[in-house]
């Protein structure tokens, strides 16, 4: 059997809606322990990417393979390989009738089909790991947004994966809550998980992140270590790019 080298490893994908392409032959891989950000305007089929990565979208073509299985392949069992990969939405999608604790419990008990003792003590565990085991019996609306989203977060580790896509996580948080989600993220980064996330949080891709990827319409347009793709950039359409994140009040385009 081939060993293993990639977490994950994407190869000439494709993503059409209707005649929109809007991912155009996308090719790059994780290693296992990698944190990736995917950086980018909007529009430029980032969050597509991470949908294909683990199938809520269906890729027009190209292959997608996680730790050697290719979740492409037809006959794959996509419910297997799919709970090897968490992931964490813009919006926190909890369950507004649960509690924190029963939110991370739900998928550990209908998914890995976990008794309840043991989903619950994992689920204790993951939401103190996040930093919140003291809110286990709230409910979401009782809950700020930052603490919605650790708990959505603890729910992923939950599934014990092993890769976690995070889709701008920050970006519905008030920016006083911001903080608490990224510091969670690096934690989880120090601790060797590997990482694919679409941000538009800078310093945190810079600081964290052991690469950087660039995306502009539906293409890589640089792909580098975090420090030369954010401090150096390559590519003129980068630099356009990161002027105008780092500084709004730049008008080039």
């Amino acid at each position: 059997m081939t060993p293993v080298n990639h977490a994950v490893e994407i190869r000439d994908l494709h993503k059409h809606f209707g005649k929109l392409e809007v991912l155009k032959g996308i090719d790059f891989a994780v290693d296992p322990g990698q944190v990736v950000c995917v950086i980018g305007p909007s529009g430029s089929g980032k969050s597509t990417l991470l949908r294909c990565v683990n199938l809520l979208e269906q890729p027009t073509s190209g292959r997608v393979v996680l730790e050697g299985v290719e979740l492409t392949d037809r006959d794959v069992d996509i419910d297997a390989a799919r709970r090897r990969v968490g992931m964490v939405f813009q919006q926190f999608n909890l369950f507004p009738h649960m509690t924190a604790l029963q939110n991370v419990m739900v998928a550990q008990r209908r998914v890995l089909k976990r008794g309840r003792a043991e989903a619950e003590k994992i689920a204790r565990e993951n939401l103190e790991k996040v930093g919140i085991a003291d809110k286990c019996d709230a409910y979401p609306l009782q809950l700020s947004g930052g603490q919605q989203q650790r708990v959505a977060i603890a729910r992923a580790l939950a599934m014990n994966p092993a890769l976690m896509l995070f889709d701008e996580p920050t970006s519905a948080l008030d920016p006083e809550l911001v903080g608490d989600v990224l510091t969670v993220m690096r934690k989880l980064a120090e601790e060797g998980m590997t990482m694919l996330v679409v941000t538009h949080e800078m310093a945190f891709a810079r600081d964290v992140a052991d690469r950087v990827v660039f995306m502009d319409g539906g293409v890589i347009v640089e792909d580098g270590p975090a420090a030369q793709v954010i401090g150096e950039p390559q590519h003129e359409r980068t630099k356009s790019f990161l002027r105008r994140v780092l500084d709004p009040t730049h008008t080039d385009v």
